[in-house]
């Protein structure tokens, strides 16, 4: 993640130090957005990092960037999820998920990841990618912890069903 001076200097409006810092974020911002919104991955990714440009000079704690940067992220690829559920399946924003180098794995996870819900995938890539704990997660979604609880449990459960088909 970047240091603080940097976020702060692009808080200050240095347009440099802004490219730099959306430089630095934009694979964390896809490793979140290609699991949860699939085909929309890349168009969540750019909204996602827009919505930091944007509203990076109000966030009142510079070394909560990452927390912050991973909210909006979650949140626009559910959206974008949401909106497309398109049948058509790219093979890119899954690069993270797999072995390296096992293009067949990616291909079985994406199909698998690609039956579920929006929301079962967000909350698959929050709690078994990123490692946020139940508490953390249900501050993401905006959602009570118990619902993350049962969505998890109904998430891993579809995946391990789909993934045996």
């Amino acid at each position: 993640m970047p240091d603080l001076e940097l976020v702060r200097a692009a808080q200050s409006g240095d347009s440099l130090a802004m490219s730099k810092l959306l430089d630095l974020l934009a694979p964390y911002v896809g490793r979140i957005c290609g699991p949860i919104a699939l085909d929309a991955g890349p168009d969540a990714a750019q909204e996602a990092l827009i919505q930091v440009f944007r509203d990076l000079p109000g966030l009142r704690e510079p070394g909560a960037l990452r927390g912050w940067v991973r909210r909006i992220a979650t949140r626009e690829a559910v959206r974008h999820a949401r909106r497309s559920r398109s049948a058509a399946q790219r093979e890119s924003g899954l690069e993270e998920l797999p072995a390296p180098g096992d293009a067949a794995l990616a291909i079985d996870v994406r199909r698998v990841l690609g039956g579920l819900s929006p929301e079962q995938r967000a909350i698959l890539v929050l709690r078994d990618l990123e490692g946020l704990s139940e508490a953390e997660a249900a501050r993401h979604l905006s959602v009570a912890r118990g619902t993350v609880k049962s969505r998890l449990h109904r998430a891993r459960a579809a995946f391990a069903e789909r993934w045996r088909r």
